[in-house]
């Protein structure tokens, strides 16, 4: 499993985190701040109203503002200090509590004249200029006898600042927050980290197994135990390895069967051509019969092959056309009546009336009906019978159903599956010339798989007892022309 899908999975969570705490830092930092500016919004409106009637006081007694400005800076906590408290706010109990004792650090105090001219600033920044009038709206204004002599502003300092307690607040709350961000995303993190060791290690193995296929080890498995995607994932690699496996012990099979079945024909052959050569068989009719049968045969299974290797390649050429069925059947009946006359078998065929016409390359399917009575005389003793029926038992799906039943020995439940297998044999004791070859059936399922129908065997009266009379059923079907 290659380390860099952890590493992406790991960048992807740790992208995913830094982005989610930055948007959580910037949220809990704005909605902070704006919950302090509401807050000392508050908290200057009463110190407002403490702060006005002493400036009341100080115009009154002075006529004007001459010399506010030292006032303020001099002598003002001082009052506030021994002053009492105009009431009580949230946060508020007395007057030194209200303004920490008098001390008015972190608030900006800026008196405004009737002329709108700053007479004083804590910071300085406005003084001598002029204050807009809605700015002036948010003040407090400062009465003598009735008359409006001034207005004053207290407000925060600013937050950016961290020399103001305001500023040092914020700072301090968002250090807080980014604290926490970083030890949530850490932990974050290596939970992650965690999951996706988990969720990769079923890929490792995945990984492992198949680099092992690869190098032809066909009988590495995976052992996957979850039963999510990853558990179906091991369960249909197995799956594919298994099926892997078999196709290459079939392949070795087929090999070892082909060398097997051309070399018998090539040895008598090459021994009836020595011996004559050699003057020890004579160079007659009879012996040149013999070696040209060997020929036929040869040349017979490497037809059956080519045309094996073709239809399962999926490149076998058919004339499909619309015909009917009962012709081919009766064609094929005569065709080897003689021969089942010979052995004493009874060849018959029953076709249902009225039967709709299939689709068929009427060569193949003569090819597929001489295989399977051919393979069913073979195998049916004398006095026996082989019934080749025509008939509507799949036709709600569209098909009709051609079989060939004969009284032979059956076949075993052990032996069916394999019946359509090359050069598969159910009696192992039959040599090529009592048995066949091996690849009849083989070409039948072919060939109908071609023609888009299913072929099937059956033995259902098989035991033991009575394999010499239960007989064996091929069936296949044919689509009907619509």
């Amino acid at each position: 499993m290659p380390k860099s899908l952890i590493f992406r999975l790991m960048g992807a969570f740790l992208l995913v985190i830094a982005v989610g705490g930055a948007v959580m830092f910037w949220m809990i930092s704005e909605a902070t701040q704006g919950a302090f500016r509401i807050y000392t919004t508050r908290s200057g409106q009463v110190w407002a109203e403490r702060i006005s009637p002493l400036l009341a006081e100080y115009y009154q007694a002075s006529g004007s503002w001459d010399g506010a400005a030292e006032f303020m800076a001099a002598d003002l906590e001082a009052k506030l200090a021994s002053a009492p408290a105009s009431g009580h706010t949230p946060g508020q109990g007395s007057g030194k509590a209200a303004g920490g004792g008098g001390n008015l650090s972190g608030q900006r105090l800026i008196l405004v004249d009737q002329k709108r001219i700053a007479l004083s600033d804590t910071t300085g920044e406005l003084l001598g200029q002029a204050i807009p009038t809605d700015l002036l709206a948010a003040g407090t204004p400062i009465t003598v006898d009735g008359k409006v002599v001034g207005t004053l502003l207290v407000a925060s300092l600013d937050f950016a600042n961290p020399d103001t307690p305001s500023g040092q607040f914020i700072i301090t709350v968002n250090q807080s927050v980014l604290l926490a961000l970083v030890i949530a995303g850490l932990i974050a993190l290596l939970l992650g980290a965690g999951l996706f060791f988990q969720i990769t290690a079923p890929l490792r193995k995945l990984q492992i197994a198949a680099s092992a296929i690869a190098l032809g080890n066909l009988s590495e498995r995976v052992t996957l135990k979850s039963k999510d995607e990853f558990g179906d994932l091991g369960r249909s690699f197995n799956r594919m390895a298994e099926s892997l496996d078999q196709a290459q012990e079939n392949r070795r099979r087929m090999m070892a069967d082909i060398a097997h079945e051309l070399r018998t024909p090539l040895s008598v052959i090459q021994v009836n051509l020595e011996g004559m050569l050699d003057g020890i068989l004579p160079t007659d009719r009879e012996q040149l019969e013999a070696t040209h049968m060997e020929t036929l045969l040869l040349n017979r299974l490497i037809g059956d092959l080519r045309l094996l290797s073709l239809a399962e390649a999926g490149e076998l050429k058919l004339e499909l056309q619309e015909a009917e069925l009962e012709p081919l059947i009766r064609r094929v009946v005569e065709h080897f009546g003689p021969q089942a006359a010979q052995k004493d078998v009874r060849l018959t065929s029953r076709v249902e009336p009225d039967l709709p016409p299939v689709q068929m390359d009427s060569d193949r399917i003569n090819q597929v009906l001489s295989n399977l009575i051919s393979n069913a005389l073979r195998y049916t003793p004398a006095g026996g019978e082989i019934v080749v029926r025509v008939g509507r038992e799949h036709a709600a799906a569209g098909y009709l159903t051609v079989s060939v039943t004969d009284s032979g020995p059956g076949i075993s439940a052990e032996a069916l599956p394999y019946v359509f297998d090359r050069f598969y044999r159910a009696d192992k004791a039959r040599d090529r010339a009592s048995g066949g070859s091996g690849l009849g059936l083989a070409i039948v399922k072919q060939l109908v798989e071609a023609h888009h129908g299913q072929v099937e065997a059956k033995s259902p009266a098989y035991t033991a007892a009575n394999a010499s009379l239960c007989g064996t059923q091929i069936a296949f079907t044919l689509p009907v022309s619509n």
